[in-house]
C-alpha cells in the first residue's frame, strides 16, 4: 500500500472479521526495539477513557477485542503481533489506531525495514505497508482500522511524533503524568503515561468520559500531528506511572480446584513414563532447547556467556553429522542468526548423574572445528570448577578455526528459569508459563535433571579415614572430596540465589594470584588435619558472610553468621533489639557476643530471650559484634547414590537463612552508621 491509501478488508478476505496486525523492524546492530500500542477512538478522535489505551502493562481488553500477543525475534529485528476481533469492538469506537514508540528518546530513523502487515483469522496476509521515510520520530502511527458503515477498512498512515509516547498519547486524550527530569530519567520509557489500573485491568465495559478532553484536536505539523496548546486541566491526584514491567509468576500458587490430592494437574512436559537414561536424555534435551527457542530472554541468558550473539534462535535435536565412517548425532544443535551470520553450538546432554564421555565430546569438538561451528556445550548434573575441566579434550593447533568447550549444570538451568519467572520477568504470560513448566519438569524426581547429588566414590573412604585417623596429607581421595564440596557449595549458591532473587557467591579467602589448584591443596591439608570442610557465602543485601562448616569427626554441620554491633549504641539496647529481631528464630540458636581481645558470653536463644542482658560481658569489654550459629546432624547415608550429606547441607542453609538471616536487615541498617575505622576489612575474593 502507498502512504495515505485505504482498502476495505471484506474485499480482500471472507475471514477478515478477526485480524492479526504485525509490526516489524530491524537494525544493523541487531538490538533495535520498540513498543507497540493500540488506541480505541470514538467519533471525536479521542479515547473514551484511559482504558482504551493498550500497551505492555495493559495488553488486553476484557471483551477480547484487543490483545497484544508479544514480540518474537526475527533475524536482526523483531515482530510484534496484535490480535483484533473486529466483531467485539464496541459500537461507539470508530477507529483503532496501531502505533509504536521507542525508549530513551531513540528515533525510528535508527531502525530499518519498518513494515506493518494485516492477516485474516486463517493466517492469510491481506496487505502490507512499508515506511521508508522515518527520521527523528520517537513514536509512529503505522496505520488504523476504521468503520465505514458495517465495513472495516485499513488506512496506511506512516506519521510520527518527535515528542515520543507523550505526544502520541496526549493527542488522543490520554492523561500524561509529568514527572521531574530526574525521575523520568530513571524510567525505562522516555515518558510514563498514567493509566488508572482499576479501569484498565478490571472494567468490562467502559463508559464515555464525562468531561471534554483538555487537549484540542491535533493539527498537522512538520512531523505529523502536533498538540495544540490548550487550557491546562485542573490539578488532580497523582496517578500510577506505567514503568515498563515484565511478567513474573506469583510466589504463592493459586488455590487448586481439585477434589482431592489424587487429582494431578495436566503438564506440558510429563515425566512419569520415562524408563531409561536414554529416554531421559532425549526428553530433557528436547524440552530445554524448545523452551530456549520460544522464550528469547531464557535462550539469551543461557547462551550469552558462551559468546552467542543476540538474534533469532532455532534449536534442533538428534542432528546427523558426518564423521568418518560413522556419522555422529549430537543430542542438540543451537543456531543463532544475526545480521546474516550464524553462530552454532553442538550440545551433549547427560542426566541422572551419568558422566560425560571424553571420546564422545572429542568427536563433537572435531566435527565443530571442521564445519566452522563456534562452540560445544556439555550439559549434566555435575558442576564445572575453575581449573578442573569435566572432560579433557585435545585441540589441533594446526587448525585456524578454534572451538570453545563450555559446560552447563542442570542446577544452573533451573536457577536461570527461577530468576526470570520469579524475580526479573519475561515478555509475556505465555513465556512465564513455559518456564514454569520447564522448572516443574527439571524438579520432578523422574527427570534425572536434579543437579549435583553425589559426593563421589572417594566420599566414604575419606570419612572412614577421618574416623580412624588414618587419612594422610596428599591423599588424592581427599582432593576429590574437596572438589565435590566446592561443587556442592556452588550449587547451594545457585539454588538459594534463585529462591531469593539475589546474587549469592562463594567467598574464597586466599592470597591474590593464588591458582585454584593451590587453594584446593590447602583445603585438602586442612581436611586431613582437622576433619572439616568449610565454605563462606556472600548474599546480596545480607549483613555479614554466611559460614558453613561440616565436621566429619562429629558428623555435625554448623551454619553461622557474624554481624557487627551498631556504632554508638548502648550495649543493652543492641542486645534487646537483636533479641526482638530473633523472636521467630529456633530456640536452639546459639548466640555469642564478640568482644575485643577475647570471647564473650555464649548461650542458646532459649535461655537468652528472658534476659537479653545476659549477652553483655561481665567485665564491661567493648562489644564488636554478635555471632549466631545453628547446628544440625550430618545424615547417615554414605552410599554412592544420592547423599544424605547433601540434603543435610541444603536443609541447614535453608533453615538458618529463613529463620535467622532473613530477619536481620533492620540490625544491618543500624550498623551502616559505623565508622570506617571500626568496620572489619577482610581481604576476600568472590
Amino acid at each position: 500500500m502507498a502512504k495515505g491509501s485505504n482498502v476495505g478488508l471484506a474485499s480482500l478476505s471472507d475471514a477478515a472479521d478477526s485480524v492479526i496486525v504485525s509490526l516489524c523492524w530491524s537494525s544493523a546492530a541487531g538490538d533495535g526495539d520498540a513498543d507497540v500500542s493500540v488506541l480505541l477512538l470514538d467519533g471525536n478522535g479521542k479515547v473514551r477513557s484511559d482504558a482504551d489505551f493498550f500497551f505492555y502493562n495493559h495488553p488486553a481488553a476484557a471483551d477480547g477485542s484487543v490483545q497484544l500477543l508479544g514480540k518474537n525475534p526475527t533475524g536482526s529485528g523483531s515482530e510484534d503481533r496484535i490480535s483484533l476481533d473486529l466483531t467485539a469492538v464496541p459500537q461507539d469506537v470508530e477507529r483503532v489506531v496501531v502505533a509504536a514508540s521507542r525508549d530513551s528518546g531513540s528515533p525510528f530513523g535508527e531502525l530499518d525495514d519498518l513494515l506493518v502487515t494485516v492477516s485474516d483469522r486463517v493466517g492469510e496476509t491481506l496487505l502490507g505497508f512499508s515506511i521508508a521515510d522515518a527520521s527523528v520520530e520517537t513514536a509512529f502511527i503505522f496505520g488504523e482500522l476504521y468503520r465505514r458503515g458495517e465495513e472495516w477498512k485499513f488506512r496506511a498512515i506512516g506519521q510520527g511524533y518527535d515528542s515520543g509516547l507523550a505526544g502520541l498519547a496526549t493527542d488522543f486524550g490520554i492523561d500524561v503524568d509529568d514527572e521531574s527530569d530526574d525521575a523520568a530519567a530513571t524510567e525505562p520509557v522516555a515518558v510514563a503515561v498514567a493509566v488508572a489500573v482499576a479501569q484498565s485491568a478490571l472494567a468490562a465495559e467502559v463508559a464515555p468520559p464525562s468531561v471534554e478532553p483538555a487537549v484540542a484536536l491535533p493539527t498537522q505539523g512538520a512531523r505529523g500531528p502536533q498538540p495544540v496548546e490548550a487550557e491546562p486541566p485542573p490539578a488532580r491526584a497523582r496517578r500510577p506511572r506505567t514503568a515498563k514491567k515484565k511478567v513474573t509468576l506469583a510466589a504463592v500458587a493459586k488455590k487448586s480446584l481439585a477434589e482431592n490430592d489424587g487429582w494431578k494437574p495436566a503438564r506440558l512436559f510429563p515425566v512419569p513414563s520415562l524408563k531409561s537414561d536414554k529416554e531421559r536424555e532425549v526428553r530433557a534435551t528436547s524440552v530445554l532447547l524448545s523452551v530456549m527457542a520460544e522464550v528469547p530472554e531464557f535462550g539469551r541468558r543461557l547462551t550469552a556467556p558462551f559468546g552467542a550473539p543476540a538474534g533469532r534462535m532455532q534449536t534442533f535435536t538428534e542432528v546427523p553429522l558426518p564423521h568418518g565412517e560413522n556419522p555422529k548425532r549430537p543430542d542438540g544443535v543451537i543456531r543463532v542468526e544475526r545480521a546474516g551470520k550464524l553462530w552454532t553450538a553442538l550440545v551433549e546432554t547427560k542426566t541422572n548423574g551419568n558422566p560425560l564421555k571424553p571420546d564422545q565430546v572429542q568427536s563433537y569438538m572435531d566435527i565443530a572445528a571442521r564445519r566452522g561451528y563456534e562452540t560445544v556445550i556439555t550439559l549434566s548434573n555435575d558442576v564445572a570448577l575453575e581449573g578442573s575441566p569435566l572432560v579433557a579434550v585435545k585441540t589441533d593447533g594446526r587448525r585456524k578455526h578454534k572451538v570453545a568447550l563450555w559446560h552447563l549444570s542442570w542446577a544452573e538451568v533451573a536457577h536461570q528459569a527461577q530468576m526470570l519467572i520469579r524475580h526479573e520477568g519475561v515478555g509475556n504470560t505465555a513465556h512465564a508459563w513455559l518456564l514454569q513448566e520447564l522448572l516443574h519438569y527439571l524438579q520432578h524426581e523422574n527427570s534425572g535433571c536434579h543437579g549435583f547429588q553425589n559426593m563421589g566414590p572417594a566420599w566414604v573412604p575419606v570419612r572412614n579415614g577421618i574416623d580412624t585417623e588414618t587419612l594422610c596429607k596428599g591423599d588424592q581421595r581427599a582432593t576429590e572430596v574437596v572438589e565435590s564440596w566446592e561443587r556442592l557449595i556452588r550449587q547451594v549458591c545457585l539454588r538459594l540465589g534463585g529462591e531469593l532473587g539475589q546474587k549469592v557467591l562463594p567467598v574464597q579467602r586466599a592470597r591474590r594470584g593464588t591458582d585454584p589448584h593451590s587453594r584446593r591443596a590447602l583445603l585438602t591439608d586442612r581436611l586431613c588435619e582437622e576433619g572439616r570442610l568449610s565454605a563462606e557465602l556472600r548474599i546480596d543485601g545480607t549483613p555479614g558472610v554466611l559460614a558453613i562448616v561440616a565436621d566429619l569427626r562429629t558428623s555435625r554441620i554448623r551454619v553461622s553468621i557474624e554481624i557487627p554491633a551498631p556504632e554508638g549504641s548502648y550495649p543493652l539496647t543492641s542486645a534487646k533489639r537483636l533479641a526482638r529481631l530473633l523472636a521467630q528464630a529456633p530456640a536452639d540458636l546459639h548466640v555469642e557476643t564478640l568482644v575485643e581481645g577475647g570471647n564473650g558470653p555464649r548461650d542458646t536463644l532459649e535461655k537468652l530471650r528472658p534476659e537479653p542482658a545476659d549477652m553483655l560481658p561481665k567485665d564491661g569489654a567493648h562489644i564488636t559484634g554478635f555471632r549466631m550459629s545453628l547446628f544440625k546432624g550430618m545424615g547417615s547415608t554414605r552410599g554412592s547414590a544420592e547423599s544424605g550429606f547433601i540434603r543435610s547441607i541444603d536443609d541447614a542453609v535453608d533453615r538458618f537463612h529463613g529463620n535467622v538471616v532473613a530477619h536481620l536487615s533492620p540490625f544491618e541498617r543500624l550498623t551502616a552508621r559505623r565508622t570506617p575505622s571500626s568496620a572489619p576489612s577482610p581481604q576476600v575474593k568472590v
